[in-house]
């Protein structure tokens, strides 16, 4: 059994040292409408399963709360959790980067993000570092109490695994959002299936890309376990060295649906926790943007809105 995790190279369509052009996905999905009510997403905190994030990065050093290392990178050094990629920063940034007047802002820019590397600096992570990393969400406790909300999964493989499909149920029924992304497999077709694991299994919202008009992406995996789409091409968000590139893929979309899960929450019953992840679905749901035009295993339920 392949029990791999790769990061395909994502393309860097373009690096800005400063941003003269505020991206208006945040409008596109009408984040910036729930702001107020739900105070950006203070309070609730994103795991973000990845390739770890630049600690220091003036959008998102204020935002990280904690984070843990399950790879081989740094001698396995579990509280160095720097990221060689870019592709978790990146995520990161789309899911909390703070508004410091830069350019970028998050979806919920007042969450939190607990960073959990498992993938390495060559882009591989194993599903036993990744089941590792969910337990260890589940059981994470904040230095003031705080528990892990929603776990972003912006990764997979085309390979399902027995164990992962535990975690992953065991995580939702301690009442976690989890969201991963459909994967880049795919051909623009809407009757060939491409399936990538965890986003899946039927416990995960899987989110697929839509391009800036609204159309699916051509590389977005198609599936009949697709929930939604989110903005996945040209995407500008936190990289390396504290800049900003525009990255492509269904690695950008889900941390959208993340970051709109962490406002969601502060507004659904929360008395009973196991039934969080079904509240926020359903708020997903009865505010998706139907996409009429296209398959349902193009783009699921539609785009998301958060209005």
């Amino acid at each position: 059994m392949n029990t791999e995790i790769i990061l395909k190279p994502v393309k860097i369509v373009e690096l800005f040292k400063v941003l003269n052009v505020v991206p208006d996905n945040l409008d596109k999905i009408r984040a910036r409408e729930l702001w107020e009510e739900t105070d950006q997403g203070s309070g609730s905190v994103v795991a973000v399963l990845d390739s770890g994030i630049q600690v220091d990065h003036p959008s998102l050093k204020d935002n990280v709360i904690d984070g843990y290392n399950f790879t081989d990178d740094d001698e396995g050094n579990p509280i160095i959790y720097q990221d060689y990629l870019g592709h978790g920063t990146h995520v990161a940034g789309i899911i909390a980067a703070i508004d410091n007047g830069r350019g970028i802002t998050g979806v919920a820019p007042k969450s939190k993000l607990l960073i959990l590397k498992v993938i390495n600096h060559k882009g591989r992570g194993s599903f036993e570092n990744l089941i590792q990393a969910i337990m260890y969400a589940v059981a994470w406790t904040g230095p003031n109490g705080e528990k892990v909300n929603i776990m972003n999964m912006s990764l997979g493989s085309p390979e399902p695994h027995e164990e992962l499909y535990k975690a992953i149920k065991y995580a939702r029924s301690k009442g976690i959002l989890l969201v991963a992304a459909a994967g880049n497999e795919g051909d623009g077709e809407s009757d060939t299936i491409e399936i990538s694991y965890p986003g899946f299994y039927k416990e995960v919202v899987q989110v697929g890309s839509i391009s800036e008009t609204e159309t699916p992406s051509k590389f977005s995996n198609t599936n009949v376990n697709l929930d939604f789409v989110g903005p996945g091409e040209n995407i500008l968000s936190a990289h390396l060295n504290s800049n900003y590139v525009e990255l492509t893929g269904t690695s950008m979309a889900a941390p959208f649906v993340a970051g709109a899960a962490a406002l969601i929450i502060k507004m659904v019953n929360r008395s009973r926790p196991h039934l969080i992840p079904m509240y926020v679905y359903e708020y997903l749901l009865s505010h998706a943007l139907p996409l009429e035009n296209f398959s349902i295993n193009q783009v699921g339920n539609g785009f998301i809105q958060l209005k």
